[in-house]
């Protein structure tokens, strides 16, 4: 199969080296690595292999920043992450084609990834004026209190591949409104569009220092472990694993780090009898498959009712049985390949189970070789069971195993019974089953009638296993400030004459 190289527009915001104090910088060792083409598995170029030196040269730079940056006024940091977002519109295809390249996901997909990280910038700049403390009335008579929100100073980002841009400026955006710098560890896997952003931050004036890029692959951990070990690096903020999620809050405990952490999911998506077949359907397609099923708030377990079991599985395979399978290029394509193998491993692994557990594939359930060496069919599997290592493993990856469910007790039950709890997605038509329902689950965001819950706007996060903070709406930015509280005494006194 013929896999398209892409041509930016702007050839020099593909960049091959790591960005420290607003320098582009190789690893002192000499080291690459290589990132290939999930769709290919060809070499797209390499990146630096930097180590515990890059970072502490980083973190050395951010610390270095941080004074001048945290002065300027809210008003003027929101004036540059303005400019930031402006930049990320008029270059939008360039970054999107850097995105399919590197991760693999259709064109279309890459642009609309590009819409939702440049938000990211738009709504933090207008955040950043709005921080504010507040007067509090004491106790004492003669005190009066009030507090101010401070940064916490410079903040390490470490971010996955599967929203290469988003999972960037999610982070960087409320770290600059506040007033941090930061020290970024890019995807080994798509590290391409980090570095360009960070060129359009350049020219977007932000002044040196306050953003820094390491890259790193097999290093990864190296660079996790200066971050988290570093007395100046006072939050850390990640999105990835549980299990890399609690190595890292292990090692942050040395310096008691803010923390702010986004870790896996297991979503569940309900659809009851009185819902809207159609739009459950829709639905279960945008949350189950977008970006082949790769991204943390996908629906994972979706459950049935059982009147409408049947009616729902036939619909709904009919769907995906009409996706169209390639390169994020080709025209037409609606679902790109997996990252890597060991992506296609899992899924495989989740797709045998369930068959060899009584499991019936609908659609699908296969590697596609022919396309490339990452490809597969996406799938729809019926009469699934709990026992099935689907119903408590997050597959991330096309793999829709449908459930089916009796009573309303029953599927909330079955919904909560896994450790972690990000997303959740149910439909029906009754309001009060509405509001029992998203009471019950116990999740950090629900889905009701939709299957696309991500929106700058709003509160982005889980609970239980699946991590702790929020990113996005108003309350992202306040991951990355304290709060001080300054008490007056002597105050109150009799006016003099």
């Amino acid at each position: 199969m013929q896999h398209t190289v892409p041509s930016l527009k702007d050839s020099s915001l593909f960049k091959s080296q790591g960005f420290i104090d607003g320098q582009w910088v190789s690893a002192s060792s000499g080291q690459t690595f290589e990132v290939t083409d999930p769709a290919s598995g060809k070499v797209i170029g390499t990146m630096p292999e930097m180590s515990a030196k890059e970072t502490e040269d980083a973190i050395t730079a951010a610390s270095a920043a941080l004074p001048a940056w945290r002065k300027k006024t809210g008003r003027e940091r929101g004036r540059i992450l303005r400019a930031w977002y402006q930049l990320m519109v008029d270059n939008g295809e360039d970054l999107a084609k850097l995105i399919t390249w590197e991760n693999g996901k259709p064109i279309a997909d890459a642009k609309g990834e590009v819409a939702y990280a440049a938000g990211f910038f738009e709504w933090f700049a207008e955040e950043a004026p709005r921080i504010g403390g507040e007067t509090i009335s004491a106790t004492v008579p003669g005190n009066r209190v009030f507090t101010t929100r401070e940064p916490v100073g410079v903040a390490g980002l470490i971010t996955p591949w599967n929203f290469p841009a988003a999972m960037i400026t999610r982070k960087i955006g409320p770290a600059l409104a506040a007033g941090c710098t930061v020290v970024v560890k890019s995807p080994g896997e798509t590290p391409f569009t980090a570095a360009a952003l960070a060129e359009l931050s350049i020219r977007a004036g932000v002044p040196k220092g306050v953003v820094n890029i390491v890259t790193a692959l097999k290093n990864t951990p190296e660079v996790g472990s200066a971050m988290t070990s570093s007395p100046t690096v006072r939050k850390i903020s990640f999105t990835g694993s549980t299990g890399v999620g609690k190595l890292l809050m292990k090692q942050s405990s040395q310096t008691l780090k803010k923390l702010s952490f986004e870790l896996g999911g297991n979503g569940p998506f309900i659809v009851f009898n009185d819902a809207d077949l159609d739009l459950a359907v829709a639905g279960a397609i945008t949350s189950k498959f977008r970006s082949s099923g790769q991204t943390c708030v996908c629906a994972n377990r979706l459950y049935i009712q059982s009147e409408i079991y049947d009616k729902f599985a036939t619909a709904f395979a009919k769907k995906v049985e009409a996706f169209k399978l390639g390169s994020g290029f080709a025209d037409g394509v609606t679902h790109g390949p997996l990252i890597h193998d060991r992506a296609i491993g899992k899924v495989s692994a989740h797709v045998e189970d369930a068959v060899k557990k009584g499991g019936q594939v609908l659609v699908g359930g296969k590697p596609r070789d022919d396309l490339g060496p990452n490809f597969y069919a996406p799938t729809v599997i019926r009469d699934m069971k709990p026992s099935m290592i689907l119903s408590s493993e997050e597959t991330f990856g096309p793999v829709a195993g449908l459930f089916k469910f009796d009573t309303e007790a029953e599927v909330v039950k079955l919904a909560n019974d896994t450790e972690v709890g990000l997303a959740g997605y149910f439909y029906s038509k009754d309001v009060q089953r509405v509001y029992r329902v998203a009471e019950a689950l116990e999740v950090g965001m629900i889905g009701v009638n939709t299957g696309l819950i991500s929106d700058p706007a709003s509160p982005f996060g889980g609970v239980k296993e699946s991590g702790f903070g929020r990113e996005g709406s108003k309350l992202g930015i306040d991951e990355y400030l304290v709060t001080k509280s300054v008490t007056l005494g002597g105050m109150g006194g009799e006016l003099q004459t």
